[in-house]
């Protein structure tokens, strides 16, 4: 008798939580690793936040709340798309979920059956694929190299698209690329999406950390149809600085929701009902926290971009948004000697104590990534020992 379901056995591991344990390990044992990996703002949740949660336990908000999310976080959540985006939703269009990740595996469990092909541009978030697997689906890839800014063009989507295509994901700004997508550029993907009628999957859970005078834009924003087709995925997770917390939301078709819900029900009841509260405080309290943590991924940005584009071998964009960059260092590691990219960020970590996740994890092997969320002396030192193990190494 088998133990595992086949659906389990196909599973990757994600990349950036191995990556974050093996460092973890590597310090318990007494090594100075500076960890580059992190997937979240290295802030503490603003005291508003905190101090909403406190109250609502004092007040006894500890039981059961509806499955979708309560009604006033509800609320605050069409209150910060009608502001931030224009949009107008219902109540009976969202919901809350314990963090944008598993809104996403409840989207794609509710919306793919069996051999349903869904669009995944890369780099990629490494969930995306398993999700989609997880759920019967099949990931079709389309490969975005820094040529296009790591972006797919709406010729591309229409190329990849086939009766099985369910739907699309966009990520903007991207995670582990830190690109965003043009207003004009969402449109002529949504006319694709239009034109073949296909869902589009909006993961817009770093919106709110952009930098320079680049805007945020829905592609639910775009028309009545795009709105119609798309699922804006979102939370508070990087906004916020409330990772831990794992409230995340879905906006989107009534039908698709309640499916949602539903399944909710059978799965997890409801969101933990402490960060519900922290999370209305969240949207509905003061937003400074907020500025001044996106102010200071600005600043990082500006000062460690430079110092990576000079490492001997490594290539790369500057990012407009989240709080990544993404260098191609396939160079970089075959001039140190090592076979693959891979083998080369583990050097990384074994013999310059930096902690990075490989690229292969986002469907982009001569890439890695590397989190400025960290403090800017973190940034600096890591920086210069990868600088220092690359040059010590490289082959003339």
């Amino acid at each position: 008798m088998g133990k595992l379901a086949q659906r389990v056995k196909a599973l990757t591991p994600s990349s950036t939580l191995a990556i974050t344990a093996k460092a973890k390990e590597l310090k318990a044992q007494g090594a100075d690793v500076i960890g580059l990996g992190a997937g979240e703002p290295d802030f503490n949740t603003p005291d508003n936040i905190l101090q909403a949660a406190e109250r609502s336990m004092e007040a006894g908000h500890t039981k059961y709340t509806p499955s979708g999310g309560l009604p006033a976080l509800k609320k605050a959540v069409i209150n910060k798309l009608a502001q931030d985006q224009k949009l107008t939703y219902e109540a009976s269009e969202i919901m809350v979920g314990i963090g944008a990740k598993h809104v996403l595996y409840t989207l794609f469990q509710v919306l793919l059956n069996e051999g349903d092909e869904v669009i995944i541009p890369i780099p990629y978030w490494v969930s995306y694929p398993e999700q989609v697997k997880l759920a019967g689906g099949k990931p079709v890839y389309i490969t975005a190299t820094a040529d296009s800014d790591y972006k797919i063009s709406a010729a591309q989507l229409a190329n990849a698209v086939t009766d099985r295509t369910k739907a699309v994901i966009l990520n903007s700004p991207s995670n582990p690329s830190g690109m965003v997508y043009t207003k004009e550029e969402l449109k002529e993907l949504a006319e694709v999406c239009r034109e073949r009628d296909i869902w589009i999957v909006s993961d817009e859970i770093y919106e709110k950390l952009l930098y320079g005078a680049v805007e945020h834009v829905s592609v639910a924003e775009l028309s009545e149809d795009a709105k119609r087709r798309t699922i804006i995925v979102n939370g508070v997770s990087k906004s916020h600085s409330m990772t831990g917390w794992r409230i995340g939301y879905a906006a989107g078709d009534r039908e698709v929701i309640k499916a949602m819900t539903d399944l909710a029900s059978h799965s997890t009841s409801n969101p933990v009902t402490t960060s519900q509260y922290a999370a209305i405080e969240a949207y509905e309290g003061p937003q400074d926290a907020v500025e001044t943590m996106r102010t200071a991924f600005e600043e990082r940005l500006e000062a460690i971009y430079p110092k990576v584009a000079a490492i001997p071998g490594f290539r790369l964009l500057k990012p407009q948004g989240a709080f990544y960059l993404l260098p191609d260092v396939s160079e970089a590691a075959q001039k140190t000697g090592y076979e693959s990219v891979d083998e080369y960020a583990e050097a990384l970590l074994t013999e310059a104590n930096v902690a990075v996740i490989p690229g292969s994890g986002f469907g982009s092997p001569d890439t890695i990534r590397l989190s400025y969320a960290t403090s800017m002396d973190q940034l600096t030192e890591a920086v210069n020992r990868i600088h220092q193990f690359t040059e010590e190494k490289w082959q003339k």
